[in-house]
């Protein structure tokens, strides 16, 4: 019997038991913390230097847009609201896109206008 090509729910998938063939999550190249989890942003202090620690740390997450993410879940967001937002946030990438490539084209880039 050839394996499934999708994880299949199952009891043991929902109490965290490892089955086959999805047995192991791929962990090549990263820390495994001692429970099996594995983190999202690490951080190593050199030489007792934390401020520097710190301040990678804080760049990383800037990095993930973790901060944005933690001031979007202080207050509830309507669902028309998210919408919104995604709405702008695809509109301000795609304006962000064509700036690139007008200008990687060699075009000059487009002078707004201060109001």
């Amino acid at each position: 019997m050839p394996f499934p090509t999708r994880p299949q729910t199952s009891v043991c998938g929902q109490l965290g038991l490892l089955t086959p063939p999805f047995s192991r999550p791929r962990t090549k190249g990263l820390a495994v913390h001692w429970n099996g989890e594995i983190p999202l942003v690490q951080i190593f202090v050199r030489d007792n230097n934390v401020d520097q620690a710190l301040k990678a740390l804080k760049k990383k997450m800037q990095r993930e847009g973790s901060f944005r993410e933690m001031k979007r879940h202080v207050h509830y967001e309507k669902p028309s609201e998210k919408r919104a937002r995604q709405q702008a946030e695809a509109v301000r990438r795609a304006r962000k896109l064509a700036r690139k490539r007008i200008q990687r084209e060699g075009g000059a880039a487009p002078v707004r206008a201060k109001a």
